[in-house]
């Protein structure tokens, strides 16, 4: 009997070669899931290893001694801190210590740090001098040495310092014996972003002063030792060497931080464990748990059509030997060997198949991790075949229900060329998959959870019921289309029409080309939906291509360097961060001129041209002063003691200044000042009058006769002016009126300010307008606004944000101070020498932020990495469709080409018999193929919400729900020009046999 199997497998050879390859195809898809998921959780982990900061690669051990409290403490790294570390391979670790210090420099705001780090002269650049050798040498910052005009050679005393809590504001006083050190050399950091560096900041500069950027001065761990000291913070650094954070070690890492962590809680409370890896971890776990979800989505349909063709194809390849398994029927055989003769032809190329489709699946993987993720590697394990006796069972399932009717028809029903039409409405199994894809789409359609768990099987429910059913809805209509050819005399069109609604199997096999084409647009849909999303996270969430954070500077400087810099605001626009507050949102003020050029928007955000008018309708009316000299007259009737400042700020400065002018008098005065700030001109923001020294209320009168303004102000009208809460302003016939109530608290002072822009401020919002009505200013007072226009959203922000113009943020604000986090942003059409021209305007850039490099990050994320199989499951459900279509039409070229050259005999023409043969098939692919686009699109509608695309921690912004029609008409035509083509070549094929009758 099995040399009788293997007869007929040869016999039908070309057949059971096809078969066994549609059965590798299924094997290969459930191997592929696993193996590729393995592959991706790899590469996943080292592209987040890749692209981590260098904290995420680093940690560290702390311990800080005050010699107040232990005065025997000397630069003696402890032995705990080894401890604490013994036994963790891979990284190489650096010890340090640091002491504040005065002495260096004129202001007392901040120490000086020297620092002792082990290896220093590996990681900085000599560039005077030698580096440090003996006791009493240290390295000074490039800069540092210019600015102070120390060379190699030179002597400066330092004095370990200590914080003064109580003044205000805080500042570092010495305390111990000073200490007389030798210059060594100077230094230029190799750079400062290094891992070398650790967690210590060591070139974070202090803004706001004159000193330049951090620059601490470094020195040799006995000069330390030998010298008075206050407060020392020793390190141990730990750096990450190569090899170290890699996929195959995470579970290793993780087991050794979490040691680390439990083991410094349980020592001495001076001991502190620091580290950025275990974010670093936390953020691949989130990015793999993502792929664990994205690819079994197309995995499970793939494996269910997979399936289904081999049930489709089996039961072609059957029918098509009915007449041979009637005879063996007619012949009496037992029921086992009419059971073997029937199946064991399938079942053979099925199982040769399934075999075959291990290795294939595999490698498949394989080739694709090594085009996708080189020097990734896939990691072949025995875990990637864990699905496929389950695939293979449910292949050779599928081969023996496909025959179930060959197995048990009487010889009379097997003999019948054309089985009686089966006239139900729906199968009880496809009445069963349209009831689950029904309840599974419903129930996430309501509801607003992911698709996890048994959910990740409603794509496949729902696509497969839909294919089934408009087989069930649309062969009727062929069918009653080509009995009206027949009737008109349209031969080609009829035959091909009822050769596709009558022939048995018709149905399922247009099913199967729909579920096949449904199939790649879903994956269509996922693909093009998430990679616009990703370009919208790094567009859109940075705010424009690229964005560079500056060096703490004013709002007027910002502005003047970013408009000498771009004048026409093409390419630079100046940025501020606006901190969230009490009832608003957090924002963002811009120079709204180059906001339409440089900000980066979702597609489709109209009116952003006109957002310039509505944030910022008029040009500002400042007041300026034209020299240093600061002169008011002012007459005062109060009740109690006033003082009185003006707050004013210069266009380019690196800050504004409150100048104070001291006491009011009672009577007519001129009040005079000078600042450096006014050397070049400066801008009137206020004029403040306060109580002193008391913290009950003052009330009075202060009349403004006079300003040295270089235009006359306009003191009579008070329209041009505007008070706070706690100055009510009128005219009088010489000035202008304030009726204050005051005290000695700085809630409680009284503003008065020229009315040189419109309040409330306009402003843009996204979501809901701020509560407060407010929005958070650098001084104590909130700025307030009202809303102007409303955005999808915030470029930089979200969905819940306030943009406003910065040049009337700065007008209106009272206490001119540095910009929390001045940025750049930059269009695509930003020169190369940018930073090089920002530089040159007193802008020094301490970050840049890329939309490409966000983009790249985000495409090396879980979501993106899993979405490639996509792409696999896409090309695999293609060749299925074309594989079933191939092996469908040459099982039934034998009974066509009958029954075609027979109506030939009877007088049919070459031209409808053509028709007949040719077009069959290929119009039933161009009808499958535009149904398969409606199945995918109302697949991805039910479901697609749910699939977890956009990445680890997006941000709140309004990204694609829709595929672009672009993308879904690109797979679709793919698929289709593949079965097109084979269902061309297998028309012409049956002409010719037709035409050689």
């Amino acid at each position: 009997m099995i040399s009788l199997v293997l007869a007929m497998v040869w016999n039908r050879r070309g057949q059971a070669v096809t078969l066994a390859l549609l059965a590798m195809l299924a094997v290969a898809s459930a191997v592929a899931a696993p193996a590729y998921l393995i592959a991706a959780e790899r590469a996943v982990a080292e592209g987040q290893i890749a692209t981590a900061t260098p904290s995420e690669l680093s940690l560290a051990a702390r311990r800080t001694t005050d010699v107040q409290e232990d005065p025997s403490a000397g630069i003696k790294f402890p032995d705990v801190g080894r401890v604490l570390l013994l036994g963790l391979n891979g990284f190489t670790f650096y010890h340090s210590a640091e002491v504040p210090t005065v002495g260096l420099e004129k202001v007392d705001f901040f120490p000086t740090r020297l620092v002792f780090r082990q290896e220093i002269c590996a990681h900085v650049r000599i560039l005077t001098g030698r580096c440090l050798a003996g006791e009493g040498d240290v390295l000074l910052g490039e800069r540092t040495a210019e600015r102070l005009e120390l060379r190699a050679g030179d002597t400066i005393t330092l004095t370990a310092a200590r914080m003064n809590g109580l003044a205000r504001p805080p500042t570092y006083e010495p305390d111990g014996a000073p200490k007389r050190l030798t210059v060594a050399g100077t230094y230029r950091a190799i750079d400062t972003g290094e891992a070398y560096w650790g967690l210590h900041g060591y070139f974070v500069s202090v803004p706001g002063f004159e000193v330049g950027p951090g620059e601490p001065v470094f020195t040799n761990a006995g000069t330390l030792d030998a010298m008075n000291r206050t407060i020392t913070a020793m390190a141990i650094d730990g750096i990450a060497q190569p090899g170290t954070l890699d996929a195959d070690r995470l579970d290793v890492l993780r087991a050794d931080m979490d040691r680390l962590r439990a083991t410094s809680e349980e020592l001495e409370e001076s001991l502190q464990f620091d580290s950025g890896i275990p974010r670093l971890l936390d953020r691949i776990d989130e990015g793999q748990s993502g792929a664990r979800l994205l690819v079994p989505v197309l995995s499970v349909p793939l494996v269910l059509l997979a399936c289904f063709t081999i049930y489709l194809v089996v039961g072609y390849g059957a029918e098509g030997r009915q007449s041979e398994l009637a005879v063996v029927a007619l012949r009496g055989s037992r029921w086992w060997t009419r059971w073997w003769l029937a199946t064991g032809e399938s079942l053979v190329a099925v199982l040769a198949g399934a075999v075959a489709g291990c290795l294939a699946g595999q490698l498949l993987v394989n080739a694709a991790a090594a085009l996708l993720y080189p020097g990734v590697g896939s990691a072949p394990a025995l875990s990637s075949l864990r699905y496929a006796p389950l695939a293979a069972a449910a292949a050779l399932l599928a081969a023996v229900a496909a025959q179930r009717r060959q197995l048990v028809s009487p010889v009379a029903k097997l003999l019948r060329r054309t089985p009686a039409a089966d006239r139900r409405w729906l199968t009880v199994t496809e009445a069963v998959l349209a009831a689950l894809a029904v309840a599974a789409g419903v129930q996430y359609y309501l509801s607003d959870q992911a698709l996890t768990g048994v959910g990740l099987f409603a794509p496949a429910l729902i696509v497969l019921a839909l294919a089934l059913l408009s087989a069930r809805l649309l062969l009727p209509l062929v069918n009653r289309y080509a009995v009206r050819a027949l009737g008109r005399g349209r031969l080609g069109i009829a035959l091909a029409g009822l050769q596709l609604s009558r022939r048995p199997g018709g149905g399922r096999l247009f099913a199967l080309l729909v579920a096949s084409v449904a199939v790649a647009g879903y994956a269509a849909c996922t693909v093009d939906t998430a990679a616009r999303g990703r370009d919208v996270e790094a567009r859109v969430g940075t705010g424009a291509d690229q964005v560079l954070t500056v060096q703490a500077v004013s709002r007027q400087q910002l502005l003047a360097a970013v408009r000498a810099v771009d004048p026409d605001g093409d390419f630079a626009m100046a940025a501020v961060r606006i901190p969230a507050g009490a009832g608003a949102p957090p924002g963002i003020a811009v120079d709204s001129r180059a906001l339409p050029a440089v900000a980066a928007w979702p597609e489709g955000t109209g009116g952003r041209d006109g957002l310039r008018e509505l944030l910022h309708p008029v040009p500002p009316e400042p007041l300026t002063f034209t020299g240093p000299e600061i002169v008011l007259e002012v007459a005062t009737t109060s009740k109690g003691l006033l003082r009185l400042a003006v707050s004013v700020a210069a266009p380019t400065g690196p800050a504004g200044e409150v100048v104070d002018l001291g006491d009011l008098r009672p009577g007519t005065h001129t009040y005079r000042a000078s600042t450096p700030v006014c050397d070049g001109g400066c801008r009137l923001q206020g004029i403040k009058i306060a109580g002193v020294g008391t913290s009950t209320d003052v009330t009075g009168e202060v009349m403004i006769r006079a300003l040295n303004t270089a235009t006359p102000a306009p003191l009579t009208d008070p329209r041009r002016w505007r008070g706070n809460p706690h100055a009510s302003l009128s005219a009088t016939g010489d000035g202008l009126r304030a009726e204050v109530a005051v005290s000695g608290a700085v809630a409680d002072t009284a503003w008065v300010q020229p009315a040189g822009t419109p309040l409330p401020l306009p402003i843009g919002y996204a979501g809901a307008p701020p509560a407060s009505g407010t929005i958070a200013d650098s001084g104590p007072a909130a700025i307030p606004v009202t809303p102007v226009a409303g955005l999808p959203v915030v470029p930089g922000l979200g969905r819940n944000a306030v943009l406003v113009d910065l040049e009337y943020a700065d007008a209106v604000s009272i206490e001119p101070k540095l910009a929390p986090e001045p940025q750049v942003w930059l269009s695509a059409e930003a020169p190369a020498d940018i930073v090089d021209r920002l530089s040159e305007q007193g802008l020094t850039v301490v970050s840049e932020t890329a939309a490409g490099q966000v983009k790249a990050g985000l495409d090396r994320q879980g979501p993106a990495v899993a979405l490639w199989f996509h792409v696999i499951a896409a090309i695999l459900a293609g060749l299925l469709g074309a594989g079933a279509l191939g092996l469908t039409v040459a099982v039934d070229r034998t009974r066509r080409t009958e029954d075609l050259a027979a109506l030939r005999v009877q007088g049919l023409r070459p031209r409808p018999a053509g028709l007949a043969t040719l077009w069959t098939y290929p119009v039933l692919v161009v009808i499958a193929t535009a149904v398969g686009l409606l199945v995918a699109v109302a697949a991805w509608r039910l479901t697609g919400w749910g699939l977890p695309l956009a990445g680890v921690d997006p941000p709140d912004l309004p990204l694609p729900g829709w595929p672009r029609p672009s993308a879904l008409l690109a797979a679709a035509g793919a698929v289709l020009a593949v079965q097109f083509l084979v269902a061309i070549l297998s028309g012409r094929n049956l002409r010719r046999r037709i035409e050689s009758r």
